[in-house]
């Protein structure tokens, strides 16, 4: 359970990093296989990653992260949620696939920002973390939409 505002913190600019690095790697996949449609949600959406780093960086006072071990960190699966489905992620991925992969991290980094909203008894933590997982069901609800118009 994460009682303290800059634990939290740490935690959501690792998750931010993880989310914004893969959703550079996606656009470039897409870059490669010639769609631009999807090259560009992608390149947005790790825009919206690095934004949500840097409001996190700047929330805590860091200039520099603070080192956890990764023992340290508390995330649900030992590994950060919006990294743990990119396991795999290949030059070769279809935009289908793509779509998917980046439905199940947002929707795993909504999961964990809620689950501390509601597991927490810091009233700054569950603030944050309320306002944090607010942004990730808007993602989730975009990446649905794209989803549902490209794929379908």
């Amino acid at each position: 359970m994460i009682e303290d505002i800059h634990l939290f913190l740490v935690h959501a600019v690792q998750l931010e990093r993880d989310a914004a690095r893969q959703y550079e790697q996606l656009a470039q996949i897409m870059q490669t296989a010639g769609n631009t449609e999807v090259q560009t949600l992608f390149q947005r959406m790790g825009l919206y990653s690095r934004r949500h780093l840097k409001d996190a960086m700047d929330r805590g006072g860091f200039r520099e992260l603070p080192t956890l071990a990764p023992e340290d960190f508390q995330w649900p699966d030992g590994v950060s949620p919006e990294a743990a489905s990119w396991h795999g992620v290949d030059g070769m991925i279809d935009v289908a696939t793509a779509l998917d992969l980046a439905l199940a991290s947002e929707t795993a980094g909504h999961a964990f920002y809620a689950d501390v909203a509601a597991r927490s008894s810091d009233a700054e933590v569950v603030r944050m973390a309320c306002e944090f997982a607010k942004e990730e069901s808007e993602h989730v609800r975009d990446l649905k939409a794209w989803i549902q118009r490209t794929v379908a």
